[in-house]
């Protein structure tokens, strides 16, 4: 667990629109969600896409960074919140938290525990899950598009870069 990808894919848009509708399926079979945390800067997009087509007006965002860890545990750093919704804005709401991606799974995990924490229920939602990557055995996304054992490259990703950042980068995913 939590190897890195050995290859990169890199996703058109019609895979990302086909990704969603996959996606769509599976939260409106779910049921309604109160409110949305999206998670930056993954999960703007594909965040907005959702809470377009499933029509959710509550939208809120969770920026988390992982410090470098210390000595041989970097992924044992805690996470940093730099940006997350207030306690009483999720409290007794069910919370669609959304990523484009969970590769190590630090991230995901760690919004979903704070909603929890703060009394929300939370559901996570992601268009690639990479178990191979995952940190968590027995942790998973609620809903996802695709499984891959790739390091995947989104479409709006290709203009800032990261076609070159190297797999494990501080511009690479969680």
């Amino acid at each position: 667990m939590g190897k890195e990808p050995i290859r990169q894919e890199l996703l058109r848009w019609e895979e990302v629109d086909v990704l969603m509708d996959v996606l769509v399926g599976q939260l409106r079979q779910a049921g309604m969600f109160d409110a949305m945390v999206i998670i930056t800067r993954g999960g703007i997009i594909p965040g907005g896409m959702i809470c377009e087509a499933l029509d959710i007006r509550w939208v809120m965002t969770a920026s988390v960074r992982f410090p470098l860890g210390i000595g041989t545990a970097p992924l044992a750093a805690w996470p940093e919140f730099l940006q997350f919704p207030d306690e009483k804005l999720l409290e007794d709401r069910r919370i669609l938290i959304v990523d484009d991606v969970w590769g190590s799974g630090r991230t995901s995990t760690a919004v979903r525990g704070r909603v929890e924490a703060s009394g929300g229920r939370p559901a996570t939602c992601v268009l690639h899950f990479n178990p191979y990557r995952s940190l968590f055995s027995e942790a998973r996304p609620d809903y996802y598009g695709a499984v891959t054992d790739a390091r995947i490259i989104y479409p709006w990703e290709i203009d800032r870069g990261m076609d070159t950042a190297p797999a494990g980068s501080p511009s690479g995913y969680n």
